[in-house]
């Protein structure tokens, strides 16, 4: 629900920034995605007051009007003379933390609404500002399919439950977790807060959660200890030095040339037909390992573990998915 209002808010924010126009709210319910799920005309009317009490709260601009003498209904739109900022002088240290929130913000949830907001408002026939993206455009871009439903979970205060690959020894549990909040920290997400089956803080890498993340319970039962410092917590949980796990690898004869390199051959192996060796690799980074592994298709098989060779599974599924070739 917060990823949602969120999008519905942005979406409204591009809208009236985008026109010069006074938009009254029956077009803006018509134009603006998120509105149209509004069963009723008080259930809309009540959702637009809240997300004009909201904009304002957080200073944006809202002017109301009408386009033309006739017209008998207020409208809405933002002047982008008050809405922009003016020019701005920033600490070093100010600048990198405006760096960090602005590599957070490229959300690609939030760019798809964006674009689609303003292609429904130029199919609608509003007079639309091409330089508007330059003024909101979203920058938090994070590829963990985890991070939008966990952000999420901790700022409803909710409980969540996911399942969670461990690297060594390889193996996959069920975790039930209090969220705490997501960090950052050497190129890497994590999750921390309490983990209820180990009764102790944890934290998570993001990467290493396997399908969907589940919310349970009800919202507002967490809430984050005043005392702990996200990313020193995880600086102290990860280990200083990565562990190694070995994988098992079918790999066609004379193909894959990236992988023999790394690898050891312990043997031989037909598949379907297709003579290959049997090497053994360590993996000092057996999350990233399946994207690599996936990377040469037909050519490798993982045969252990297991858990890596669903992972690289996965992935092939989901790349024939994304081309429109079904598994």
């Amino acid at each position: 629900m917060a990823i949602a209002r969120a999008e519905r808010l942005v979406n409204l924010v591009l809208c009236l920034l985008s026109t010069r126009q006074y938009l009254t709210a029956e077009r803006i319910r018509a134009i603006v995605p998120g509105y149209s799920d509004a069963a009723t005309d008080e259930a809309f009317f009540r959702m637009f007051e809240r997300d004009k009490t909201e904009l304002r709260d957080l200073g944006v601009p809202l002017e109301i009007g009408r386009s033309a003498e006739f017209d008998n209904t207020d409208g809405y739109r933002i002047a982008r003379r008050d809405y922009e900022l003016g020019d701005v002088d920033l600490e070093p240290d100010e600048a990198a933390a405006v760096a960090l929130a602005a590599r957070l913000w490229d959300s690609p949830q939030l760019t798809g609404a964006a674009h689609g907001a303003l292609i429904k408002l130029r199919a609608a026939g509003v007079d639309v500002d091409h330089e508007v993206h330059t003024a909101v455009e979203p920058k938090v871009r994070t590829s963990e399919p985890a991070f939008p439903p966990l952000l999420a979970a901790v700022q409803e205060g909710r409980v969540v439950e996911f399942d969670y690959r461990k690297p060594v020894p390889v193996e996959v549990r069920t975790r039930t977790v209090e969220p705490w909040g997501v960090v950052a920290w050497r190129g890497r997400w994590y999750l921390v807060g309490h983990d209820r089956d180990r009764r102790a803080p944890r934290c998570f890498r993001l990467s290493r959660i396997v399908g969907d993340v589940r919310a349970v319970g009800k919202p507002g039962v967490v809430e984050r200890p005043a005392d702990v410092d996200l990313l020193s917590f995880v600086k102290r949980s990860e280990p200083s030095t990565q562990a190694v796990a070995t994988a098992r690898l079918w790999v066609a004869r004379d193909r894959a040339q990236g992988v023999r390199r790394r690898a050891r051959v312990v043997g031989e192996r037909e598949v379907d037909g297709v003579v290959g060796d049997v090497l053994e690799i360590d993996l000092r980074f057996p999350d990233s390992a399946a994207t690599w592994i996936a990377g040469f298709g037909p050519d490798v098989l993982v045969l252990e573990p297991e858990v890596l060779a669903k992972t690289v599974r996965e992935k092939l599924v989901g790349a024939l998915r994304g081309a429109g070739v079904r598994a």
